[in-house]
């Protein structure tokens, strides 16, 4: 009898045990949580354009300062500010005192030389007086052609007139061109590309650029020419870009946003939703899932396009990527794969 209420009293107390335990285990089972839900993606490549875009200024792809060689009156304007002109067209004339001079100059010089010339090849003119009649008159023609263009002052290149610095009347004093003219078909825009870029374009690719002053609107350029040295203080090279700008919307000291295009590489892509910030630093990670366990890895982001990033580093081809519910993630927490 007194052993069976021993026996009892152990059967009872192994299954108050046994039923504490069962307590503690739902308590600290209750206590760990949950894994949380998320989606994923198999990292792979694609190929990604490589390109930048650069701030730049338009610029005249050429400028002319119109002027005579010496000073003198001038006697008629014939084109403003603003005005298109084209290459040979007059816009000014100077006082001709001197140029009708030098025109009669060289007349006379042209009637003598034409006497002496039968003279000589009748044989009674010395060959040196002759040669020296010769001289005479190309001296008198240089003199002559210089006068008249420095008297009659010509564009030399097709554009807009920039600048007028005198009105009609006034001495030209030598110390600002009468006018500016400026070619903008085409114009030009020097881009400074990145040193390491630098092997990536060559002469005649073709790049894109905008304008702020014309909203919506897209213009191509060809690289015409590529600088041969790198600046050593930013290490970015210039290239100069042509854009043909016949209808002449574009205009220098335009801001331009230049695009260009470095061809493609293959890289590993993920959506940007799968990117997250840690706080207070530029650091950019992504979790990845490996047996169930959320593990986050620092990253280097490339390209950003069409709301998806192009990663150089930090993931590997074929793992988990965390496309969607990283943001409340942890390093180190449970998750379970949905979708």
């Amino acid at each position: 009898m007194k052993k069976t209420v021993i026996i009892a009293i152990a059967v009872l107390v192994l299954a108050g045990c046994a039923q504490k335990k069962n307590s503690q285990e739902q308590a600290a089972a209750a206590m760990q949580p949950a894994a949380q839900a998320v989606k994923v993606m198999s990292a792979s490549k694609q190929n990604v354009r490589q390109d930048g875009t650069y701030s730049a200024t338009v610029q005249a792809f050429a400028v002319n300062n119109i002027a005579p060689q010496s000073g003198g009156r001038i006697q008629k304007i014939n084109v403003e500010v603003g005005d298109f002109v084209g290459k040979g067209q007059v816009l000014a004339e100077m006082d001709r005192v001197q140029l009708d001079q030098a025109k009669l100059r060289l007349s006379n010089a042209e009637t003598e030389l034409g006497r002496l010339k039968q003279l000589y090849e009748q044989g009674g003119l010395a060959q040196s007086d002759y040669e020296a009649a010769e001289l005479n008159y190309q001296v008198s023609k240089s003199t002559y052609d210089n006068l008249l263009e420095n008297t009659i002052l010509r564009s030399p290149i097709s554009g807009v007139v920039s600048a007028r610095n005198y009105d009609r009347g006034d001495m030209y004093g030598m110390a600002a061109p009468i006018f500016t003219v400026q070619q903008i078909t085409p114009v030009k825009i020097l881009v400074g590309i990145s040193e390491g870029d630098y092997t990536k374009v060559k002469k005649g690719d073709v790049v894109t650029l905008t304008v702020d002053a014309l909203p919506g609107k897209t213009f191509s350029g060809t690289i015409k020419r590529i600088y041969p040295t790198i600046d050593p203080m930013t290490h970015t090279v210039n290239i100069e870009v042509s854009v043909p700008n016949q209808n002449r919307e574009l205009r220098p000291g335009m801001y331009a946003k230049v695009n260009v295009t470095f061809g493609q590489s293959s890289s590993i892509v993920v959506p940007d939703a799968a990117v997250v910030r840690l706080q207070g630093s530029g650091q950019r990670n992504v979790f990845v899932v490996e047996d169930g366990i959320a593990v986050q890895r620092e990253v280097t982001l490339g390209r950003h396009f069409d709301s998806q990033y192009e990663i150089l580093s930090g993931i590997e081809v074929g793992e988990q990527v965390v496309v969607k519910g990283g943001s409340a993630l942890r390093n180190g927490a449970a998750v379970e794969v949905i979708g």
